[in-house]
């Protein structure tokens, strides 16, 4: 029993000597090394910028350029605004500058009148459009500071002629500027395969008269008789 105890107390001061000497050989590890962020000598770093410090940038409100209102077509040419003379359901466009209340479109009543806001009732029939522009700009001024009209005809719808007979199309024409008899009819789909061509014919209302005129179609057609020109109220009748 003596010799047992002697040797598990031998073995167990072998194995403590041998860990001893394992850990006494073995080398030590260096302690890890923390690096720190370090900023250069005499400098620190720069503060993050507060974009909620910065006042926002307010745009200032722009003045609105307004461009010119632009006035609307005019159905004459520039030579027939001088002598065309308004008549009953032309359509007129009256402007007033800087007065948009006032400017409007009206078309010529059956009774030769127009009406518009403030001067009411106007007679248009028989005017030119400047003679019109400056009755409207004398009765206005009792109203505005040197006002400054603009009349124009938008649609010429009082000027008209009729075409009956044997043609491709009869009825009512309107006579926007110059117009001959075959441009006439040629609008209306020509003269029909039965149509008496030499028998051509106008009905024109002179000095409060009708008087009938003569149209030779054949010989216009090869510029041999005249093409005569169309006015307000000719009746031309095909047979």
């Amino acid at each position: 029993m003596y010799f047992r105890h002697l040797y598990v107390g031998v073995a167990v001061s072998l194995s403590l000597s041998y860990q001893a000497a394992v850990l006494l050989a073995k080398p030590f590890e260096d302690p890890p090394i923390i690096l720190r962020q370090q900023t250069q000598s005499g400098a620190s770093p720069a503060p993050a910028a507060d974009k909620t410090s910065k006042e926002k940038e307010q745009k200032l409100p722009t003045d609105k350029i307004t461009k010119p209102e632009s006035l609307p077509q005019s159905a004459l040419t520039p030579e027939q605004r001088l002598t065309y003379i308004i008549g009953v359901e032309d359509e007129l466009q009256i402007s007033v500058w800087r007065e948009p209340e006032l400017s409007t479109a009206v078309v010529v009543r059956p009774d030769g009148m127009i009406t518009l806001p403030l001067i009411n009732d106007v007679k248009a029939v028989g005017l030119r459009t400047e003679e019109l522009q400056n009755i409207l700009i004398d009765k206005l001024k009792n109203f505005v500071n040197e006002p400054q009209v603009t009349v124009i005809v938008r649609a010429i719808r009082s000027r008209k002629v009729y075409l009956m007979g044997e043609v491709g199309h009869q009825g009512t024409f309107p006579l926007n500027g110059d117009m001959t008899v075959l441009e006439l009819l040629a609008a209306a789909g020509g003269i029909g395969p039965f149509a008496k061509a030499d028998s051509i014919y106008i009905l024109r209302e002179q000095n409060g008269k009708k008087v009938r005129i003569p149209f030779h179609y054949k010989k216009a057609v090869a510029g041999k008789s005249e093409n005569v020109t169309l006015q307000p109220g000719d009746l031309i009748v095909v047979p």
